[in-house]
């Protein structure tokens, strides 16, 4: 995939249509970074749209917005910037990222050695369609026979920051791993037409003996994004009067699916399950969360969880909130202050 091929499935005509769009959408954008951006935007769709196996009709007429983030290096934006051209380089492309990003039209994360790139969406404007009645959802225990692939491929797809190589094989083999050992904190939200699950949150009843993790590096923590084959987080057993914590090991909603009222929904969802697995642990209090993105650790600051250790150099926290708390928390206040697209 080259800027040749972007220009090839998304035709320069079309790209100008975008562009004149974005300029009157975008006060001060130059044209000349918005046909970047225009071209990020297609070339990050048709990337993700490969990697997924997923065929597209040519030309592409319309530009769908990619799933979460999807890697993209400085030489790889250099080339679809300038690559047609003797001027640019690496560190301008890179440069010219950060401008995209200040600019609110993408949002960028880099954990040492891969960049990310996500595309927001400024594009309510940009399509003359009629309003279509929004996809309902509703929340639904994780099926491992029908759920653990979809759910995998989203996770990779969501939380491939930490992971180079990122194996949705490994993940739904893990995933249906877990749903042998505690199937109660593990729920999805599913679409009501065609029962696809849209959003997950797994929640953890975390062995005494793996507690210590809470307070140490977070990194040490990771699972699903690394090679390894142990967990150091251990799942405690029902009845054990000793369970005093919880860990939020995933939480995610597509883009397409986040407003605010599936939001809350999912979140509601999720008290409903704490309650029950308290009947499972009696000593229930606390509970942690491990955010992989900014936008995840702004909704956990808003729902009340506090940041207890950082990572070294890394974007990283534990971030803590009392069980009761959360339990007593008006979720609706919550995310109302939050921007969610």
């Amino acid at each position: 995939m080259n800027s040749t091929s972007v220009d090839y499935w998304f035709p320069i005509e079309q790209q100008r249509k975008y562009v004149s769009s974005l300029k009157q959408l975008r006060a001060g954008l130059t044209r000349c970074r918005a046909e970047y951006f225009v071209k990020l935007w297609a070339y990050l769709l048709l990337k993700q749209q490969q990697e997924l196996g997923r065929s597209l009709q040519q030309p592409l007429t319309e530009l769908d917005v990619p799933e979460g983030f999807v890697p993209c290096t400085h030489r790889e934006a250099y080339e679809l910037f300038y690559g047609e051209t003797d001027r640019g380089s690496d560190r301008a492309a890179g440069m010219m990222i950060d401008k995209l990003v200040s600019l609110g039209l993408i949002e960028k994360n880099f954990d040492g050695n891969t960049t990310c790139i996500r595309i927001r969406s400024p594009l309510q404007n940009f399509h003359d369609t009629a309003q279509v009645e929004p996809i309902q959802v509703v929340p639904d225990a994780f099926n491992p026979r029908t759920d653990a692939i979809p759910v995998a491929i989203s996770f990779v797809r969501f939380y491939n920051l930490m992971n180079k190589k990122p194996n949705p094989q490994r993940t739904a083999k893990i995933l249906r791993d877990w749903a042998k050992h505690y199937p109660t904190g593990m729920r999805v939200l599913r679409r009501c037409d065609n029962q696809h699950p849209v959003g997950f949150y797994v929640y953890h009843p975390v062995a005494p003996e793996s507690e210590q993790n809470f307070f140490l590096p977070p990194r040490k923590s990771f699972h699903l994004s690394t090679a390894s084959e142990t967990d150091p987080m251990k799942i405690s057993v029902p009845g054990d009067l000793n369970c005093t914590s919880i860990f939020i090991r995933a939480w995610l909603i597509d883009s397409d699916h986040r407003q605010q009222i599936n939001v809350c929904q999912f979140l509601e969802d999720g008290k409903k399950t704490l309650i029950r697995m308290q009947a499972d642990f009696p000593n229930l209090c606390d509970i942690y969360a491990l955010p992989m993105q900014p936008a995840q650790e702004k909704l956990a600051s808003a729902v009340g969880f506090q940041k207890t250790s950082l990572e070294p150099a890394q974007p990283l926290c534990w971030m803590y909130m009392p069980l009761d708390q959360l339990l007593a928390s008006d979720t609706e206040q919550a995310v109302s202050v939050l921007k969610l697209d």
